[in-house]
């Protein structure tokens, strides 16, 4: 089996993990998309949500993770 068809696999099966995790564990994670930071205007007819604090944390928990993947793969 090829290097990339193992990644393909291990990244499916986590993403499989992660669906049922937050599947089973309810409102857990409810406070996420809610951060102080987060751009939320609402008027009449118009609504805009942009959670900027929550894309930074995403970024820098995918950027801490591929650095801790990277340091095991050499």
């Amino acid at each position: 089996m090829s290097g990339l068809g193992k990644i393909l696999i291990y990244l499916g099966l986590a993403i499989a993990v992660i669906g049922l995790i937050l599947n089973y564990t309810g409102n857990v994670f409810s406070w996420f998309g809610h951060l102080p930071g987060d751009i939320r205007i609402e008027k009449e007819n118009f609504s805009l949500y942009f959670p900027v604090v929550s894309l930074i944390l995403i970024s820098v928990v995918l950027n801490l993770l591929i650095y801790i993947f990277k340091l095991f793969i050499k």
